[in-house]
């Protein structure tokens, strides 16, 4: 899968509070773009890609109440497409490359938590879900994760592993490269030895939280992981983690990056 397009103004955006870098809480706006691709299986009409949702403010579908941001912004494409804006949602995948859990009050920068309010949200919603876990997610104890995602089939949560969904073969490796006793890290061999196996199945789509570094000013990210993939042109990365002024950006060897860290991007034929 190749993007062809990405324009820059967004289509559509959302109010919401997040911790700011320097303490309290300042107000946002999650832009919406939209991209062109060369191609989509048959029978799927878009994809809806995000991450880094780290916020919160009032969702229609809960009556107005204070919700994660991600619960927001699925209740909002909901809402364009029931007026025509967006491809219908029973033909729209979603892609979430983690990092979904803000604090009620959006008071504490980098707060961790349960983000099954976020995938239950887009679930309810869209034809099938898959992503990757963020450093901040969490799914419950292991038993209640293992059951959330056994109860909902069109949910997939990726970590070394692909599945495919439609035809379109989407790989994940969830997480960041850090130190292993600390949450959602794993060191840089296990991290790196993930993505080499996904690689080897062939994926069109990879979906990491942490990506890799690219040319250019200020699109940060890791030059391990980047030296990790092979060189293909018809692969498409998306990640977060690292904010990138520019989301789209193409590696020397080839593959497409596309950075969706706080924002949200919808991908049509």
């Amino acid at each position: 899968m190749r993007i062809l397009k990405l324009e820059t103004a967004p289509l559509f955006s959302w109010p919401h509070l997040s911790a700011a870098p320097r303490g309290g809480v300042e107000t946002q706006d999650l832009p919406l773009l939209r991209g062109t691709v060369d191609a989509l299986p048959a029978g799927l009409d878009a994809l809806v890609v995000t991450s880094d949702l780290q916020g919160v403010a009032p969702c229609a579908a809960l009556g107005g109440a204070v919700a994660l941001l991600g619960e927001v912004l699925a209740d909002g494409l909901a809402a364009l497409s029931a007026e025509g804006v967006l491809p219908p949602l029973a033909h729209t995948g979603v892609v979430l490359a983690g990092d979904l859990f803000s604090d009620d009050a959006a008071l504490v920068r980098g707060a961790s938590g349960d983000v099954r309010p976020v995938w239950e949200a887009f679930g309810q919603q869209f034809r099938w879900v898959v992503g990757v876990a963020g450093n901040h997610d969490t799914f419950g104890t292991a038993r209640e994760q293992a059951r959330f995602f056994r109860q909902r089939p069109a949910l997939r949560l990726l970590d070394g592993d692909v599945v495919d969904v439609d035809g379109l073969r989407v790989g994940g490796v969830g997480g960041i490269i850090g130190r292993p006793d600390r949450p959602g890290r794993r060191d840089e061999a296990a991290f790196l030895q993930g993505l080499r196996s996904v690689m080897r199945q062939g994926p069109e789509v990879l979906v990491l939280h942490q990506g890799p570094d690219a040319p250019g000013p200020h699109l940060r990210g890791s030059a391990a992981i980047r030296e990790c993939l092979p060189a293909r042109e018809d692969l498409l990365v998306i990640c977060g983690h690292s904010h990138w002024d520019t989301p789209l950006a193409s590696l020397p060897a080839g593959p497409q990056v596309l950075n969706v860290d706080s924002r949200a991007v919808l991908l049509t034929r």
